[in-house]
C-alpha cells in the first residue's frame, strides 16, 4: 500500500495514541512526577511521532530510514521511562495504566522495526530521487511483476515453475 501523507501511516497513528495515552497519566498525575521527568518524557513520547513525520517528509529512502531508527530509539526510551514508573512503590496504582502504555511504545518499536526492515532492501531510493522516467520504468517494472504473479497463479499448483515461485517466495 502506497501512503500520501504520514498521517495514513498506521505507525504514526499508533505513536499518536502512545503521546496521547502518556499525556493523559501525566496530566492527572502532574503533582506525582518530577518536572524535570514529565519534561523528558514527554518529549521522548512526541519525538516518536515527530520524527515518522519528518522522517516520512524527506524524500530519500535512506533519511526515512534513519528517522525510523530515531523514531524506534525514541520508543525504547518512552518504554525504559515508564519501567522506571512501574517499579517506583508510590506508583503502584498506576501499574495497569503504565503497562497498557509500555505495550503502546512495545507495538510502535515493532511496528517501526518491520518498516525498516521491509526498507533495507528497498531498490527504491526515495521520491526525490525519482524523475518522470524513473517513476514509468518502475511502473512498468511493478505491472510486469504483478502479470507474472497473476499467471502463475493461473498455472497448476504441482507446475514446476510455480513450485519454483513457492520456493523462492519461502527462502
Amino acid at each position: 500500500m502506497t501512503y500520501t501523507s504520514f498521517e495514513e501511516l498506521p505507525v504514526w497513528r499508533e505513536a499518536m495514541r502512545l503521546a496521547h495515552a502518556v499525556y493523559d497519566m501525566i496530566e492527572a498525575n502532574e503533582k506525582r512526577f518530577s518536572f524535570s521527568f514529565r519534561d523528558q518524557l514527554e518529549r521522548a513520547t512526541m519525538s516518536v511521532s515527530n520524527n515518522v513525520a519528518e522522517g516520512f517528509e524527506r524524500g530519500t529512502t535512506n533519511e526515512l530510514l534513519s528517522f525510523i531508527y530515531i523514531a524506534r530509539g525514541s520508543a525504547g526510551e518512552v518504554r525504559s521511562m515508564l519501567c522506571f514508573l512501574a517499579g517506583r512503590p508510590r506508583l503502584k496504582d498506576l501499574k495497569s495504566q503504565i503497562s497498557s502504555l509500555k505495550s503502546l511504545a512495545v507495538s510502535c518499536s515493532r511496528q517501526l522495526r518491520g518498516w525498516a526492515d521491509s526498507l533495507q532492501n528497498s531498490p527504491i531510493k526515495g521520491q526525490r530521487h525519482l524523475n518522470e522516467r524513473a517513476r514509468q520504468r518502475t511502473e512498468l517494472q511493478q505491472r510486469a511483476e504483478a502479470c507474472q504473479r497473476k499467471l502463475l497463479n493461473n498455472l497448476p499448483v504441482d507446475h514446476p515453475l510455480r513450485r519454483a515461485q513457492a520456493e523462492r517466495d519461502s527462502s
